[in-house]
């Protein structure tokens, strides 16, 4: 499949209030995202990141209660997405 025939899923999820996207839930983010082939972005407002580059998700500066739009593209696009939307969703 070429990739401008890859299907491209996307979700707005919101981080649990009280729950910041610093370096200890960007860890478990970003290790959540590297077990997928697909890629995997992040958006917060005006900025986007990739969500398997720490420092791109740390620079995202997402506070609880903001909102992210998660958006996937590959093969394993619609388990990623589901993935990544459920940990950000549950982070503590």
């Amino acid at each position: 499949m070429s990739a401008s025939s890859e299907v491209t899923r996307s979700r707005i999820v919101r981080l649990p209030d009280g729950v910041d996207l610093h370096a200890r839930p960007a860890g478990a983010l970003i290790r959540g995202a590297a077990k997928f082939e697909s890629s995997i972005t992040l958006a917060a407002g005006n900025r986007t990141a990739d969500a398997k580059s720490i420092l791109q998700v740390l620079a995202l500066g997402a506070t609880g209660g903001s909102e992210l739009t998660v958006s996937t593209a590959g093969p394993d696009a619609s388990d990623a997405l589901e993935a990544i939307a459920g940990l950000l969703e549950h982070l503590a």
